[in-house]
């Protein structure tokens, strides 16, 4: 019964943790916070400023950033 329950919980967090990663590839606000901070840390939020601003460094970001700033084009 507890190799059970054990096995019931690491197949558990293996699915919650992969559901994490592809949230943060696909949200802008897991995949840039580094490149927000690094960027854009004195941006204040309203208006597209805080993605207009991480596509203005573009060049300079991480490729997850890319990808999820991407995904909110389609």
């Amino acid at each position: 019964m507890l190799k059970s329950s054990l096995s019931l919980a690491i197949v558990a967090f293996v699915v919650a943790f992969s559901g994490v990663s592809s949230a943060q590839s696909s949200d802008p606000r897991g995949a840039c916070k580094a490149d927000y901070d690094k960027f854009c840390a004195g941006i204040a939020p309203g208006g597209g400023k805080i993605i207009a601003c991480l596509n203005a460094k573009r060049d300079q970001l991480s490729a997850s950033c890319k990808t999820a700033l991407d995904s909110r084009k389609k």
